[in-house]
């Protein structure tokens, strides 16, 4: 049976099959689930490498601090500098860039020296925040083109056409990324103990060749007329941010969440084994329970077509608020796990509806650019939300801190329900002023224009 929407107009929406029958759009996912599920095998044969080599937690600190969060500082520019570039091949280059990187970091391990290891993870995790940013951008434009399909729509019906096929391929990408999720760590965790941190590294660096050689013909440049200077296309894409307040309040409580998500991650490890003594099996039964609800959350968000973006997002971040606060009431690791489905299947519905929000709020040639900011985003939120977490649990007890965590991310849901009616004035005039709804520019226009 096919899935299908009827907009006002009469005209049916693209349903999932119509998107995964566009060869560029499968292949993008595919690629983006390799290199998700690769980054698990490196990452955690990375921090084997880095704790055997110098048994310091602080060490294994400064390796999550170079990989996640240094990055963030310099990941928009680089998108803008890629997306000036005419040469076609740049996002396919970042990842064989990321593939020198890690096969350098797998040859390390016998000549141990940390700061190189700290360097080169910092590139690593530089190009893989940008090139995440440019994949998801190049998504967008891959579901829009599935979504003309033969027999031209109305152009009252396109902009609906093109939005609903971007929210499916968000949700089809959501899919594997929860599936990586559950699987990558578990697969990864295998191999290391079975051939060494040093196979599953070059499994990384093969990940990262066969997500290249599959983009090969994506071509993330985009014309602007600002011209290809790095400096004005990072000073046009915060114009759209600070021209829109809807969108920068989106992405200001969205990076609350985000601090509140990752404070969480640290109080999870001492409350399962000093609270409730559940030991390491519990610890693995929790976040396996988490990403067994991711997986549901993202065939949720697949399902729910018709509810607003803004009410997903709103019901994501409860799910997690109430997962906390699940944890900070449970008596047994068993009630413990059935909470962490519940923030798992919230945080399966959030990331998708995050990313259409964004895409649907933001003229087609600055996906890449804002995206970008969002990824850096998520990267400062580990920086700000690790140690505040480690705090926490200083401070007070584990059950204090989830309820501590878990009471602000409900009201930062709560705060989010109030983007219901999001659609700016300036991303779509026509439809503020009540009239039918006009398909977006394609960019070469919409950047001779004077509109954001």
């Amino acid at each position: 049976m096919q899935d299908s929407t009827a907009t006002p107009g009469g005209t049916s929406l693209p349903d999932m099959r119509l998107v995964l029958d566009s060869p560029r759009l499968r292949r993008i996912v595919v690629a983006f689930a390799a290199n998700r599920l690769g980054t698990w095998f490196g990452l955690v044969a990375l921090l084997v490498v880095v704790f055997d080599h110098t048994h310091s937690a602080l060490a294994v600190s400064a390796l999550l601090l170079c990989w996640q969060a240094l990055p963030a500082f310099a990941v928009p520019a680089l998108v803008a500098r890629v997306e000036s570039s005419a040469r076609g091949r740049e996002l396919s280059g970042l990842y064989f860039f990321e593939a020198v990187t890690t096969a350098a970091i797998a040859l390390l391990q016998w000549h141990f020296w940390l700061p190189a290891i700290l360097f080169l993870a910092a590139l690593d995790g530089t190009a893989a925040l940008a090139s995440s940013a440019l994949l998801r951008a190049a998504l967008a434009r891959a579901a829009r083109e599935a979504s003309e399909a033969p027999g031209a729509t109305p152009p009252v019906n396109s902009e609906a056409a093109a939005e609903e096929a971007e929210r499916k391929a968000n949700a089809l990408l959501n899919i594997a990324f929860s599936v990586t999720f559950v699987a990558g760590p578990l697969l990864a965790g295998v191999l290391v103990a079975a051939a060494g941190a040093a196979t599953a590294l070059f499994v990384d660096v093969a990940s990262f060749l066969i997500c290249g050689a599959l983009l090969l013909d994506l071509h993330p440049h985009v014309a602007e007329a600002a011209g290809d200077s790095v400096g004005e296309r990072l000073r046009a894409a915060w114009r759209v941010i600070g021209e829109r307040p809807v969108l920068r309040r989106l992405l200001l409580l969205y990076a609350l969440a985000l601090a509140l998500f990752e404070t969480a991650a640290p109080i999870e490890v001492a409350f399962v084994k000093s609270t409730l003594h559940a030991g390491d099996r519990g610890l693995g039964e929790l976040l396996t329970s988490w990403g067994a609800g991711a997986v549901l959350g993202s065939l949720l968000f697949a399902a729910l077509r018709r509810r607003p973006l803004a009410v997903t997002l709103c019901a994501g971040t409860l799910g997690i608020g109430l997962a906390d606060l699940g944890f900070a009431a449970a008596p047994t690791i068993t009630i413990a796990c059935l909470a962490a489905v519940i923030g798992g299947l919230g945080n399966g519905v959030e990331l998708p509806s995050l990313m259409s929000l964004v895409q649907e709020s933001t003229p087609a040639d600055m996906h890449g650019r804002v995206i970008g900011a969002v990824e850096s985003l998520t990267a400062l939120a580990v920086a700000v939300g690790l140690p505040l977490g480690g705090a926490l649990v200083a401070l007070i007890s584990t059950r204090a801190a989830f309820g501590v965590v878990g009471v602000a991310t409900v009201l930062v849901a709560f705060a989010l329900l109030g983007l219901a009616a999001w659609r700016d004035p300036q991303a779509n005039p026509a439809a503020a002023a009540g009239e039918p709804k006009q398909p977006r520019r394609p960019p070469e226009l919409a950047a001779l224009s004077s509109d954001p």
